[in-house]
């Protein structure tokens, strides 16, 4: 197999494993008998860990590289600072255009709400995180495709972000409608945007993706993915009630790991 389809393939099922795990995510919270808050708050935090160590440690600098060999130290700098807060505002655009979802505390109980205000809440869900997925998909597939270590980085962040994301939309639609199948499939589906996503921006974009392009993306991406963290995750960490030092612990063991798992990579 020529390198290019070996890396295309590699790209491709890395972000494929990313899109899934909100599928996966939607299948922890069905299986389970009990939700435990603090468990919950260790999860959304050191997810957060996680992406705050990738972008800041990895995908930043990266972008900054890029964008300085092809405009000169300084100039190509301000280009990484632009780009990061335009991942931030664009990020910030879609939530404010989009029906508003935020990830979950624990379950509602049967009965405790109206099923079909439940329902509209995980189709809202399924929506809004499904337009999410589309922009980290191609960004997943990307950086794969230049920077395979990179592109684990981000796959990994992603996939650990979109595991509560699943239990975002199969709790309500579960306790809505008594489905188990129909709350997996509806998170299942949305997860398939990311490989969707990736696969479609890469047609329109391939022919456009310079060295300068991709410190515009990882850029973009860095930005995006630090105000996933600010916006959702440790908000909803510090919602679930849990112990504080759980919440920073949560974050530091997130950080820590991956800093392990690239330096294994690297």
């Amino acid at each position: 197999m020529p390198e290019l389809d070996q890396r295309f393939l590699f790209a491709f099922l890395l972000t494929l494993g990313a899109g899934l795990s909100t599928g996966f995510g939607s299948l922890l919270g069905l299986i389970s008998r009990r939700f435990s808050p603090s468990l919950l708050t260790l999860s959304l935090s050191f997810s957060a860990g996680v992406m705050l160590y990738v972008s800041f440690v990895e995908i930043f600098p990266k972008a900054r590289q890029a964008l300085s060999a092809a405009h000169g130290p300084a100039p190509g700098y301000a280009l990484t600072v632009l780009a990061f807060f335009a991942g931030m505002v664009l990020l910030a655009l879609i939530d404010r255009l989009l029906p508003t979802h935020e990830l979950p505390l624990l379950p509602p109980r049967e009965g405790t709400a109206d099923s079909a205000a439940l329902m509209r809440t995980g189709l809202f869900a399924a929506l809004a995180i499904a337009i999410h997925n589309f922009p980290e998909g191609l960004a997943t597939f990307v950086a794969a495709l230049s920077e395979p270590r990179l592109g684990i980085g981000i796959a990994i962040a992603i996939a650990i972000h979109n595991i509560p994301e699943g239990l975002a939309i199969s709790a309500p639609v579960y306790f809505a409608s008594g489905s188990r199948r129909k709350a997996f499939w509806l998170s299942f589906l949305s997860g398939l945007a990311e490989p969707v996503g990736a696969l479609v921006g890469y047609v329109f974009l391939r022919s456009l993706l310079s060295e300068q392009v991709l410190g515009l993306i990882f850029a973009s991406v860095a930005g995006a993915m630090i105000y996933i963290c600010l916006d959702e995750l440790l908000p909803a960490a510090q919602r679930t009630g849990a112990r504080h030092y759980l919440m920073i612990g949560g974050v530091i063991a997130g950080m820590v790991v991956m800093s392990i798992s690239l330096l294994l990579l690297a």
